[in-house]
């Protein structure tokens, strides 16, 4: 009998390039002539399976994890192979693909063919449609045809879970199929643990695996289907989630496992997707993923999308916090915009997100690469093995201080609010403190759960101005920073001001205070020197404004200037200052993701500023705060709102999930802490919502479960009851509160 463990370390001797063909060249570089073309594997003992990760075997055949992306300081897309789906081919050589997800019942073919033509005409490359059963895959041959007969060549890749038969039939019909490792063989989904006594007990297992998924891929590799291996966060299997847990690495060891058996096969004409709700879960996943396929040798695409994203800018911020990070680096041939809104809306921040990364790539782009090669040269030391996040210090008292100074900033990040004197004026000063976020009382404002930590001025009001003065000295009196820039404190004080000096000029004046400035901030803009920069910590100030310069890449001078702070043992607090233009609110929700987000994702910042700058007038301060604090939720950062975890609907949804999602953020909105999942059917039930606290889940027509956590604590509620069931549900576990109202003012803070 030949010996396959011998074999399979054989085969990550061999140099990437005739690896990654599979395992014919492993055949002849060991000259095992009695394994050809045509007699590949058909058991698991026979499979060349990637070393351990948990033994440690990986490592020594291998050697550590080098790097995730193909360059760090220059955007380079990441090269991978070319992946056919019909007439679009995914990979480095190909322009990044826009998909999307139909919305229909599958097996209703008109609507279903109607809708994926309008996807096509509004410019996607590739829709994906839901196939539960048998009905749907004899749908998708109507489906393909009439779309053919329509004119229409858009690719069609089919959703599966659970049927692996079912998958063999639609095959026919399709030039896709996804796969999801944690359900596509075991046929049913459950939590429980199971024990493994040692990792040979979980090896046994891979049996069933090979069994489910060895006919697929030989249908696949016959008719020339692509495939997409697509593990969720939420929805591994009870077999991965009790061997690795709930883990980035748990994701990419299942997606490792199956395309193990495709390669046995010889197949390469698949992709991967690490989808999570959480943004965080999701950069982790799919930088690990190309870490270890740089490591193995292997090519294959990447398919980005941030799963059950939701709707609206929170929905776009929260796909742009993920999917842009990734396409920063140059990571990812594919991308969907998970909204819960018709597919058609998800084309806008699709493209624009694509053609954001495409904006950045230094090989087609001189601006882009002379704006990279500007920034000067650190050494990128970042772990993406692991996640972490650089805590700034905040405010502390100091003897004779006359005002509270701790709340300038906060623990979970930062907003600063840019405000005009104007704003001050006797008859706008309510509406800026409403605009601020704060409660009033008696037209005196008290910080809430969502307001403004600081704001910046950058001109103040006269001092002969009493009235705006004192609704400023309002403001500072409940610890609210006011920053201003030290020049106009100098032609006119402001009591307990924060004097804001960029860095050369804080380092000539010696950090010295104009007079009634309380505190020190600081400006850079990431062109200064490191021995510049480790003049911060002697300086002292109260947060650092990180503003690049325009000529150079906001993302690389960022982390090196963080690199520069770590390096320094400074712990000062860094605050993104992100200036716009814009008047689009999707747009400023997508740049702000891609740009900020990305930062936040390697874990360094502890808050964001926006300021308008052409157009001051295109957002409100209210507006701009709460997208604010949308960015710094998203990030999992702090949370000032209900975070909705919410599917983007598809053809297995049992009830209107747009309706419903709306009804439920309505009852549910105001409860910060708190995460509720919404979910279409039992697909997306507990196996997608594992970041929720409570669960809405769709299981028969008409009817609805309700969990807590992934256990279901209440069933088959009908729909019109459902919503008010869940805040029960909610009340039960004690994690409820009142909305409040305008006139709840409370007299006490009077006093």
């Amino acid at each position: 009998m030949t010996n396959f463990r011998g074999l399979a370390l054989a085969a990550f001797l061999i140099s990437p390039a005739e690896n990654v063909d599979g395992f014919s060249s492993l055949t002849r570089k060991n000259g095992l002539g009695s394994l050809q073309m045509s007699a590949f594997p058909t058991v698991a003992s026979e499979v060349t399976w990637t070393p351990s990760i948990k033994s440690g075997d990986r490592e020594k055949i291998l050697g550590p994890i080098t790097k995730y992306c193909e360059d760090l300081k220059t955007v380079t897309r990441r090269k991978t192979r070319t992946v056919e789906c019909g007439p679009i081919k995914f990979g480095s050589e190909h322009p990044i693909v826009r998909q999307t997800m139909a919305t229909t019942d599958t097996s209703d073919v008109d609507a279903t063919v109607d809708q994926v033509i309008r996807c096509a005409d509004k410019g996607f490359d590739l829709v994906r449609v839901t196939v539960q059963g048998k009905r749907e895959a004899n749908a998708c041959m109507q489906i393909r045809e009439k779309l053919f007969k329509k004119g229409y060549d858009i690719p069609l890749c089919a959703d599966m879970h659970f049927q692996p038969k079912v998958a063999l039939m639609v095959a026919e019909a399709v030039e896709k199929i996804r796969i999801n490792p944690g359900n596509f063989a075991d046929g049913r989904k459950d939590f429980n643990e199971k024990i493994y006594e040692t990792e040979e007990d979980y090896i046994l297992e891979r049996g069933y695996l090979v069994d489910a998924m060895l006919p697929l891929v030989e249908k696949c590799k016959e008719l020339n289907r692509a495939m997409r291996i697509g593990t969720n966060h939420g929805s591994l299997s009870s077999r991965v989630l009790s061997f690795y847990g709930d883990t980035p690495r748990g994701m990419v060891e299942s997606a490792i496992e199956f395309a193990d058996i495709c390669r046995s096969q010889d197949y390469h004409n698949f992709v991967f997707s690490m989808k999570a709700s959480n943004p965080l879960v999701m950069v982790q996943a799919y930088r690990l993923l190309a870490a270890e396929q740089y490591r193995l040798g292997w090519d294959y695409p990447l398919h980005l999308g941030v799963t059950e994203a939701g709707e609206g800018e929170d929905g776009r911020m929260k796909s742009a916090i993920g999917i842009g990070t990734l396409l920063a680096d140059g990571v990812g041939d594919t991308v969907r915009v998970s909204l819960t809104e018709d597919p058609e809306f998800e084309y806008e921040p699709c493209n624009r997100l694509a053609e954001i990364a495409e904006g950045r790539l230094a090989a087609t782009n001189p601006e882009a690469a002379a704006r990279q090669a500007a920034v000067k040269p650190y050494e990128d030391t970042r772990d993406i093995t692991s996640f972490s996040r650089r805590q700034g210090l905040l405010p502390e008292q100091e003897e004779g201080d006359k005002i509270d100074v701790r709340g300038f900033l906060h623990r979970d990040g930062s907003v600063v609010s840019t405000v005009t004197p104007e704003m001050f004026k006797k008859e706008n000063v309510q509406y800026l403190y409403q605009e601020l976020g704060c409660k009033t009382a008696v037209g005196m404002p008290f910080k809430d759960i969502a307001t403004s930590d600081s704001v910046l001025l950058r001109t103040v009001p006269p001092s002969s101005d009493t009235e705006a003065r004192t609704a400023i000295r309002r403001l500072i009196e409940v610890s609210m920073g006011v920053i201003v820039p030290a020049e106009e404190l100098e032609k006119d004080p402001l009591p307990n001001a924060v004097a804001l000096m960029n860095l050369p000029d804080a380092i000539e004046r010696k950090g010295e205070l104009p007079t009634g400035a309380i505190r020190l901030a600081i400006s850079v803009d990431g062109t200064e020197d490191e021995e510049t920069v480790s003049a911060i910590k002697e300086l002292n100030p109260v947060m650092v404004l990180l503003k690049p310069d325009a000529s150079i890449s906001r993302l690389h001078s960022s982390r090196r200037l963080f690199k520069i702070l770590k390096d320094n043992d400074i712990e000062t607090s860094v605050i993104h200052h992100f200036t716009t233009d814009t008047d689009d609110s999707n747009e400023l929700a997508l740049q702000l993701g891609t740009n900020i987000g990305a930062l936040l994702n390697d874990g360094n910042g502890d808050g964001i500023l926006v300021e308008q700058i052409g157009n001051p007038d295109a957002f409100s301060v209210d507006y701009l705060r709460k997208t604010s604090f949308s960015l710094l939720q998203g990030s999992r950062m702090r949370n000032t709102k209900t975070e909705f975890v919410s599917c983007p609907s598809c053809g297995r949804t049992l009830f209107d999930l747009q309706e419903t999602t709306a009804k439920i953020q309505e009852a549910t909105g105001h409860l910060p802490g708190v995460t509720v999942a919404v979910m279409g059917c039992i697909v997306n039930g507990p196996g997608e919502m594992a970041d929720a606290d409570f669960g809405y889940v769709g299981t028969l027509p008409g009817k609805v479960d309700l969990y807590y956590g992934k256990e279901v604590v209440k069933k088959n509620i009908p729909n019109d009851d459902a919503v008010e069931a869940l805040v029960e549900l909610i009340k039960e576990y004690d994690m409820w509160k009142d909305k409040e109202t305008e006139e709840e003012e409370e007299p006490a803070l009077v006093a």
